[in-house]
């Protein structure tokens, strides 16, 4: 075990943070700067390990990178090296970074052809692929799986526009099939394509380089073909997944946080269904502030029955936040089903939960019930391991409101989603070390 947070909990916390940019808006915005030669500027990048991984993996291509400060990067690629995706040392880092699947529309779009190591990344469950290739082959690509390798190599010398219906409204599917589309000879049109903000960023964003797309923001996405690409500026969205989570964090915790330049209108029903667990807040301006509360209660439906809070495809609740919602729900006054259809383990992490005196009935790998203790009962301190990304912070969240000490191992999981997650919290009253 590389690092740990050894974390002292029961503390309020007070003052304000700052969201840091999207992670999954980043892994498809990065990759589109492979579309053209021209020079592209982005800004709000966030720190993180899977970003890096992926701009490191850009520069190793041949894009030409330079970064003008903290999260303002300018990325240039003119001369991308072929061969490169040939070589081991491509297998070796694109297969443990989930987002090189990225790479591959635009890849396929610019260049003809492309090579994808087979993807590693988060243990959730199975995450199929077979969205971005069925969408590549519709489009004319060819695929060639070497299976003592497990690499794919992709022919797409002569893609052409023609109506896709998608699988499932996958964000990574629609992103990549997207890229590829937009330098297609003809009409594509992508038919329960996702319709998550970030897809709505990467959308706007090629459009501003010269791509011709309509309906943004909708499922049905129309895309007219266009020679070539240009370059442009782009910013990216704060991550709704570290809001939501600061949201849950300020209510286990009883603290008053603000949280600044949030883009509300960009957060869907993520707010809601805060709301729903009984956690007061209010917008000023672009900030959401959180008011100190001692007790927080879970709504029931209007008939009385217990609350259900299930994932969904945008504009439903991101799955990425149920984690959050269920350790939130476990010191609320009142009772909550939270229903986990995409992944099949992400709700495994409950077992952490229980030992630290939560009151959780793990229905089957989808669905728990969760009996709020109302604060009454203080969570308390133990020893645990990280999972995944969002299991972790949620532990994390955990710790923060337990008595006496938590510790919490393979911490790098966190940090592969949060940039300087304990500094930031550190200024904000946290007792967090790095052991």
């Amino acid at each position: 075990m590389k690092n740990a947070f050894e974390i002292i909990g029961g503390k309020k916390l007070k003052g304000e943070i700052i969201p840091q940019g999207a992670k999954n808006e980043s892994l498809q915005i990065l990759s589109a700067v492979l579309l053209t030669e021209e020079k592209v500027t982005i800004s709000n990048i966030p720190d993180i390990v899977d970003v890096n991984k992926l701009i490191e993996l850009l520069g190793d291509m041949g894009v030409t990178v330079e970064r003008l400060n903290d999260d303002t990067y300018t990325f240039e690629a003119k001369n991308i090296d072929q061969n490169f995706f040939q070589s081991d040392a491509f297998k070796a880092k694109g297969g443990g970074l989930r987002g090189s699947i990225m790479i591959v529309g635009p890849l396929l779009a610019r260049f003809g052809k492309a090579a994808i190591p087979k993807p590693g990344g988060d243990k959730i469950g199975r995450r199929r692929l077979d969205t971005h290739f069925l969408g590549f082959e519709k489009l004319g690509a060819r695929f060639n799986y070497d299976t003592t390798e497990e690499f794919y190599n992709v022919d797409a010398s002569n893609l052409q526009g023609t109506y896709i219906l998608l699988d499932e409204a996958s964000v990574t599917g629609t992103a990549n099939i997207v890229m590829a589309a937009v330098l297609a000879k003809g009409t594509t049109t992508i038919y329960n394509a996702a319709c998550e903000p970030y897809l709505q960023q990467l959308c706007k964003m090629l459009n501003r380089m010269g791509a011709k797309i309509s309906g943004i923001g909708s499922n049905l996405l129309t895309i007219e073909g266009v020679e070539r690409l240009g370059g442009t500026e782009h910013r990216m969205l704060p991550d709704m997944i570290e809001i939501g989570s600061f949201i849950g964090l300020a209510a286990m915790t009883g603290s008053e946080i603000t949280i600044k330049d949030v883009q509300y209108k960009e957060l869907g029903v993520i707010p809601d269904v805060f709301k729903r667990l009984g956690i007061k807040m209010e917008l000023r301006g672009d900030d959401i502030f959180i008011p100190e509360q001692d007790h927080y209660e879970i709504d029931t439906f209007i008939d009385g029955s217990i609350l259900t809070v299930a994932d969904a495809p945008w504009p439903g609740f991101t799955p990425d936040l149920l984690s959050i919602v269920l350790v939130v729900a476990t010191q609320a006054k009142g009772s909550v089903l939270i229903h986990q259809k995409m992944f099949e383990s992400r709700l495994f992490f409950v077992d952490k939960l229980l030992d630290m005196g939560a009151n959780i009935i793990l229905c089957d790998p989808h669905r728990a019930t969760v009996i709020g203790l109302d604060k009454r009962i203080q969570l308390r301190g133990i020893s645990m391991t990280s999972p995944d990304i969002r299991a972790g912070v949620s532990l994390l969240i955990a710790a923060l409101s337990a008595k006496g000490k938590s510790t919490i191992y393979n911490i790098e999981q966190i940090e592969r989603g949060y940039q300087h997650i304990d500094k930031r919290l550190i200024a904000l009253g946290a007792d967090i070390k790095r052991i």
